[in-house]
């Protein structure tokens, strides 16, 4: 088997993930938050970009299902955090190694570093090899490794690394100081009087001594006089260290491209499991799901907010889930219902959903059935910008012209309350006239609305409304339920925007 990639099943899955920026409908559906704590702590890897890359293959979310499953086994899991802080570990000595200024010093590191990488493949291989694997990736991945440590160069090269070692290890020789000048020389033989000394006082010894030594401060970089030791003691070994200089000229790229690449990659599984770990110990519930590029009956069940979650998870508020599906010819679902009910965070979750499943990660929820989209767009309220030269209803109309206009039958529309600042008869003519043609695409739609008229457009439209609590309207329960619309919703919205609530005019004449 041939091994590509622990995150790409295929060369066209993967599309210029370094320079990829984030998806338009990032902003609106919060996944900006969700990504950016995902990747924080880790941005040596740059892994952004790949929860940038929305997948279009249904064998390319399998895939990373399959590798994410294998690392639910803790054993995997453990030695594959342990080999990625070996590979950080060298990255962190050739960074010295840059930033140091002695030749012979900037060497040595370089020889740590790559002892430490030989013995860190060593140790991954055979961890691999009496793991039980069962993704297409890890497997590929272990076989690739194991002949990887097997191979003559990759031998060649840890066994200069340790010959090199020995001989660095058998140079002795002595420092002769005399004031303020000192003489470097081969060691021939002399007696260290050090253990003599120890010895010939060690009868005079009365409990635990004073300890007088010098302490020197700690430092990667050696100071200006043991430079000049080493470049006397290079000078009269000149053989072992011209070994070392070529050793480290030729083996300048000494870490393999396909394991740099692997241990950058499984970063993106690492810290989805690190992220979603808070939440599943906070008793909300992952799955895989089934994803399909036909079929459009979709479901989710349990479904939450992920950002949200977090937020509320850290906060220690409960996290209301909710379900969803559509069957048969149902696209789209209209959401109506009292304002702060809910209604957006409903659509929030459609979207997260959806987009989690295509890059295919595990999904909030205890099951779901997802559909795979060619483009996701979303048109949430956004305050007027002065520099763009137009009113709130004509850039609602443009946003939504741009939507419509490169929509297709495979795109998922999120609208969020357009229309809002026209007149109700205004609105309803126009948010009508934008579910008609969304309806004759036949994308999958989540529509926010006060119009309750959207609800009842046709058999491919199923109305969910955001409850409240039965004796107490005013309560908001944030579950979000097949119901036909009640006509209260919008009646809500022009109460509470003239101040015409029950509790307005309750507080106006007490007042």
């Amino acid at each position: 088997m041939r091994f590509l990639s622990i995150l790409f099943e295929t060369p066209d899955d993967r599309v210029g993930d370094d320079a990829l920026d984030a998806p338009a409908f990032f902003i609106d559906l919060n996944c900006d938050q969700i990504v950016h704590a995902i990747t924080t702590g880790k941005e040596e890897y740059n892994l952004k970009p790949f929860f940038h890359a929305c997948l279009h293959r249904v064998g390319a979310i399998r895939y990373r299902h399959e590798v994410m499953q294998d690392l639910e086994n803790d054993a995997l899991y453990k030695r594959v955090l342990a080999f990625a802080e070996v590979m950080r570990s060298i990255r962190g000595y050739l960074l010295r190694v840059e930033k140091l200024y002695y030749r012979e010093q900037k060497q040595a590191w370089f020889l740590d570093a790559v002892e430490i990488y030989c013995q860190g493949i060593i140790a991954f291989a055979q961890d691999l090899a009496h793991l039980e694997l069962r993704s297409p990736g890890f497997l590929r991945f272990r076989e690739y490794l194991i002949n990887y440590a097997e191979s003559t160069p990759f031998n060649a090269l840890l066994s200069e690394a340790r010959n090199l070692r020995v001989d660095l290890a058998a140079v002795e020789y002595c420092v002769h100081i005399r004031g303020s000048g000192f003489t470097v020389r081969k060691y021939q033989g002399e007696s260290d009087y050090s253990v003599e000394v120890e010895a010939t006082f060690e009868k005079f010894k009365q409990g635990a001594p004073r300890d007088y030594k010098v302490k020197f401060n700690a430092s990667d970089e050696m100071n200006h006089i043991e430079a000049k030791i080493v470049e006397f003691v290079a000078k009269l070994n000149p053989t072992v260290f011209v070994a070392l200089s070529e050793f480290c000229a030729r083996h300048a790229d000494f870490i393999d491209q396909t394991v740099a690449i692997f241990d950058r990659e499984i970063q993106f599984y690492i810290a989805y499991m690190e992220y979603t770990a808070i939440l599943r110990r906070a008793g909300l519930r992952f799955c895989y799901p089934r994803v399909s590029d036909k079929s459009k009956e979709v479901a989710s069940y349990e479904g939450f907010d992920i950002a949200l979650a977090h937020k509320l998870v850290s906060q220690g508020s409960r996290v209301v889930c909710n379900d969803f599906y559509l069957r048969d010819n149902e696209r789209i679902l209209v959401v109506s219902g009292p304002n702060q009910g809910g209604k957006s965070t409903f659509a929030r979750t459609f979207g997260q959903l959806h987009y989690l499943a295509s890059i295919g990660c595990p999904v909030p929820g205890r099951d779901a059935q997802l559909f795979l989209f060619d483009q996701l767009f979303t048109h949430f309220e956004k305050e007027e910008r002065v520099e763009n030269l137009r009113g709130k209803l004509e850039d609602d109309l443009m946003r939504a012209h741009q939507i419509l206009k490169h929509a297709t039958a495979y795109s998922i529309i999120i609208m969020n309350e357009i229309f809002t600042s026209t007149t109700i008869q205004d609105e309803t003519f126009l948010s009508t006239k934008v579910m008609e043609r969304i309806a004759s695409l036949g994308s999958l739609c989540v529509w926010v609305t006060f119009v309750d008229e959207l609800a009842s457009f046709g058999p491919q439209v199923v109305s969910m409304i955001s409850t409240v609590v039965p004796d107490n309207p005013a309560l908001r329960t944030f579950k979000v339920i097949r119901h036909p619309a009640d006509g209260l919703a919008y009646a809500m919205a022009i109460a509470q925007k003239y101040g015409l609530t029950y509790g307005s005019i309750k507080e106006r004449l007490l007042s």
